[in-house]
């Protein structure tokens, strides 16, 4: 049998809305993003799932080897079951349309499953880190992708940034990059953006 689940928490919303995914940093959990996500779309359905794997006791959802350096064949895995598990609860709650937002580790889980599925219809990834260079997608096409990022992120160097917002760009998805002048944190400015990013779905 597939293993498609994680210990979440779930809001159900209202009928013919979205589903929107919360998906935490190194070291969240199910609780970092979920009153965020709650009240940035009030009438969707909410999920926020905890990473599967244990990192000295920080939940995370792939594995790695050092700081910026993936297990690429369980990255592989942990994009395989992260997308069965948001086309199920999409089926099951009826959602109109697919919408993700994720930071650090929770955004590079999400920007994988972009890049390897399509899937999401919409995308707010915070401080992504993608240290290879991902395949040619048609599918992204028109996909909605909001880039957040810090201009003196030391785990999210900027060429990096840079490079993934390109990318998107290259795959014809309507990508915005929003920047801050701090480091690997999450800033006001961000927090503006992605209610304006979110607001059409509201």
């Amino acid at each position: 049998m597939t293993d498609n689940h994680y210990v979440h928490r779930l809001r159900a919303g209202a009928p013919g809305k979205p589903i929107l995914f919360v998906l935490h940093g190194t070291g969240g959990d199910e609780n970092q993003f979920f009153d965020f996500g709650s009240r940035l779309l009030p009438d969707a359905t909410v999920v926020s799932p905890r990473g599967d794997v244990s990192e000295y006791g920080a939940a995370r959802f792939f594995k790695r080897t050092g700081e910026g350096v993936y297990d690429m064949d369980d990255l592989a895995r942990a994009t395989a079951k992260m997308a069965r598990y948001v086309q199920d609860l999409a089926v099951a709650h009826g959602a109109s349309k697919i919408l993700g937002l994720g930071f650090s580790n929770g955004a590079n889980i999400l920007a994988n499953v972009l890049i390897e599925k399509g899937l999401f219809d919409a995308a707010a990834l915070l401080h992504p880190l993608i240290p290879f260079h991902p395949r040619a997608n048609p599918d992204l096409r028109e996909r909605r992708v909001l880039i957040t990022a810090g201009q003196r992120d030391p785990i999210s160097p900027v060429a990096l940034t840079e490079a993934l917002f390109r990318y998107f760009e290259a795959q014809k998805a309507d990508a915005l990059l929003e920047w801050h002048p701090g480091g690997h944190d999450i800033r006001p400015n961000e927090i503006d953006a992605i209610g304006k990013f979110f607001a059409d779905y509201a």
